[in-house]
This record gives structure tokens, C-alpha cells and sequence, in this order.
């Protein structure tokens, strides 16, 4: 397997230990056929199985404290563990969500109660969430939601239309972003709160969201005077912009906006190198240099988005970084897949017999429009560059 192991950044306590650990695992899992590798595996490979033995291992729910059932690992801990399953094309979608933004976000801002109802499940791998920012008509303008919560005896009646709601149909909760006050169109930002919804409430549709290949991964998601209790608001009322922004860091810094084509990248590898009974060539040919070129700039995005697990493991906040990690990360997630489409001998074929890679690739030519869309397109995340950057 091509491994991007090498690292700048100071490795946390153990991580030869952790790393061997999962590779041992994926090993293990692969010769017993528990899964086959597959691009953006952390969006379509929902394989509750997989995740429940993720859980029973200690290998979800890293930074979570032992207290609710976690392992109380470091942030670069659990970067290890990631992006092993992700480079290796592990299905890891039931509970990506959830641990990935659920649990630090709980951690932040969740109340006790809210702690104890929900990261132990999320630790086990058995609690599945969704994420509930998106609107109709709304594209990436995330301030300009219109859901909206409004008081009611004991809680909160949520009305609104929530859209790209990953995993929806499985989830059993999602963060629900709305509007606690009217909009102002000169403070857009302020009068938005978070809330726990659980997907089974009464006056929740759920309504799929098929790719044209008939994969159903994305939702609608409707709400109509949800009730949602008191204890369930997640932070405090009004403060639900500054929360989400923290939760975006975690979404658009982690490897998996450099790992999702990374099956491609290993296969474009593999077949460049000599058989057994085949000599090294005398100098590289175009089709070297063009990996060579992608497997450097996946080294040095690794090492961005690794010093970013650092810092947000320090409690820094990195909304600048995270959005220059996407950008660039996720364009190169695209190359990697224009690049293999190019010089690949192999032909795209979601239903090849003749070897994994031509299906691989034709699953990632399929799933590849999405990559610079989710967690914000790459023109707003340049917005968000320049305005961090002080620049209007």
C-alpha cells in the first residue's frame, strides 16, 4: 500500500502502536472479505458492522474521555486511525458525522445530560448523526437560513427545509441550524441557535436525494413544527454562528479532503511499478512525472492538514488554515482522478470483472463533481480566505 507516513509534526504518544493496530485490523478485515475498498468511502461506505467493530475495538470516539466511553486519545491520535481506514477505502460513513463533529461539538458545547444521552452511543459506533446547515435555495450562503425555532411550553417548534442531509435515512439525530430572531439583514449572522433534533420526532420528513446513478446517500429533510426540548439546544440561544464556524474546521481540515480519491492515487502507483520479472527504467516517462507530481502534493497537503489536528487539538481556532486545506485539498482530490482517467490503461467500468481499478476509477469519475461542493464550494471558502485574511 502506498502509506504517507512521514511527518513533520511531532507524533503523539504511542502512534507507531495505534497505526499498526488499524493497519493489523484493515488487514484482517480484508482477507475476510468484511469489506472491499472504495472511493469516498467516508460519504457512500455506510456499513454499520464495520463501525460497531470499530467501536468494540476502541477505535471510534478517540477524543472522547473515557468517562462517556471513549478512548481520551489526542486529536493526532485519532488522525492516525483516520486516515489509515481512509486511505485503505474502509467504509466508515455510518459513523463519520458523528465523530467527526457530533462529538467535539458535544464536547464544546453540550450540556452534561446531552453528554451522557449521545457520546456514549457515538463511541460504540451505534449512534449515527446528521448535520442540518444546508437550505433550498439557499447554496452556500449559510447565513441566509430560514428555518427557524420558535418558543413553545418547555422547548422549541422548529419549521424549515434542511437539504444534502447526508445520511439522513439512517441518522438518528441531526444539528439543526435556525433562526431564533427575524433576520437582520445588516447582522446576518447574529440570532441563529443550534439545536439536538432527533429524527424520529413526529413532523420530520425525510425525503431521499438520489445521485443519478441511483445511490441514495443524500436527503431532504423537512421540518414541521418539530418540537425540540430545552435540553436539547445545543450551546446557547443565539450563538449559533460562532458554533458552527468551529464545527467547519473539523469538516474541512481533516484528511478525508485529501484521502477520498486516495484508492485511485494507490492504484495509479501499482501499476506503474515494475513486475517481478521487469527491469527499472532509465528515466521516468511523462506518465511518473505526473504521479510523482500528484504524490508530492499529497505529502505536503498531508502535512497541512495535519498541523491544523495539532492546533485544534490545542484548542487554537483555525478557520483560515481549514479553508485553505479544502480549497486546495479537495482540487487535488479531482486532478488525482482527471490525471488517472487520462493515462490509465484501464478503462472506467462500474461493473468491471476484469480487476478492481477500472471500477474504482469509474466511482470516483461519479462521485468527484461533489468534492469541491460539500463543506462549502471553493468560492466560498476563497470568500472566507480573504476575509480572514483582513483583504474586505
Amino acid at each position: 500500500m502506498l502509506q504517507l507516513v512521514p511527518s513533520a509534526t511531532p507524533p503523539p504518544p504511542h502512534a507507531d502502536h495505534i497505526r499498526q493496530e488499524v493497519r493489523t485490523f484493515i488487514a484482517d478485515s480484508l482477507k475476510t472479505g468484511a469489506f472491499s475498498p472504495s472511493v469516498d468511502s467516508w460519504t457512500v461506505g455506510w456499513d454499520p458492522a464495520f463501525s460497531a467493530e470499530l467501536g468494540r475495538r476502541g477505535l471510534l470516539g478517540m477524543t472522547i474521555p473515557e468517562q462517556y466511553g471513549g478512548r481520551g486519545a489526542s486529536h493526532l491520535e485519532r488522525y492516525i486511525v483516520i486516515e489509515e481506514l481512509l486511505a485503505a477505502g474502509a467504509p466508515v460513513a455510518a459513523h463519520w458525522v458523528a465523530d467527526r463533529q457530533a462529538a467535539p461539538s458535544l464536547l464544546s458545547h453540550g450540556t452534561e445530560y446531552q453528554r451522557q444521552r449521545y457520546l456514549p452511543g457515538i463511541a460504540k459506533g451505534e449512534l449515527y448523526f446528521g448535520i442540518g446547515m444546508s437550505e433550498p435555495e439557499s447554496g452556500s450562503d449559510l447565513a441566509s437560513v430560514q428555518t427557524t425555532a420558535k418558543r413553545a411550553e418547555g422547548g422549541w417548534e422548529i419549521t424549515g427545509t434542511k437539504i444534502w442531509t447526508s445520511g439522513a435515512h439512517h441518522c438518528h439525530a441531526f444539528f439543526v441550524l435556525a433562526r431564533t430572531e427575524p433576520l437582520d439583514p445588516q447582522h446576518r449572522h447574529h440570532g441563529l441557535s443550534q439545536f439536538i433534533v432527533d429524527l424520529d420526532s413526529p413532523g420530520i420528513d425525510i425525503r431521499p436525494i438520489k445521485f443519478l446513478t441511483g445511490l441514495h446517500h443524500f436527503n431532504e429533510v423537512v421540518l414541521d413544527h418539530v418540537f425540540v426540548p430545552d435540553e436539547l439546544v445545543l450551546g446557547a440561544i443565539g450563538d449559533g454562528w460562532s458554533q458552527v464556524t468551529s464545527e467547519l474546521a473539523y469538516e474541512r481540515s481533516g484528511p478525508e479532503r485529501i484521502l477520498s480519491s486516495f484508492p485511485v492515487l494507490e492504484g495509479l502507483v501499482t501499476a506503474q511499478r515494475p513486475g517481478p520479472d521487469q527491469a527499472e527504467p532509465d528515466q521516468a516517462g511523462p506518465q511518473h512525472a505526473a504521479i510523482g507530481a500528484l504524490v508530492a502534493r499529497a505529502f505536503v497537503l498531508r502535512q497541512m492538514s495535519l498541523a491544523i489536528a495539532g492546533s485544534l487539538a490545542a484548542g487554537k481556532p483555525e478557520n483560515l488554515s481549514a479553508a485553505i486545506v479544502k480549497d486546495l485539498g479537495t482540487q487535488f482530490e479531482k486532478e488525482v482522478i482527471e490525471t488517472a482517467a487520462a493515462i490509465s490503461a484501464h478503462e472506467p467500468d462500474p461493473t468491471s470483472t476484469a480487476g478492481q481499478f477500472g471500477k474504482t476509477l469509474a466511482d470516483a469519475i461519479h462521485q468527484s463533481p461533489g468534492f469541491t461542493l460539500r463543506g462549502g464550494t471553493n468560492e466560498v471558502l476563497r470568500g472566507v480566505i480573504v476575509r480572514e485574511l483582513g483583504l474586505r
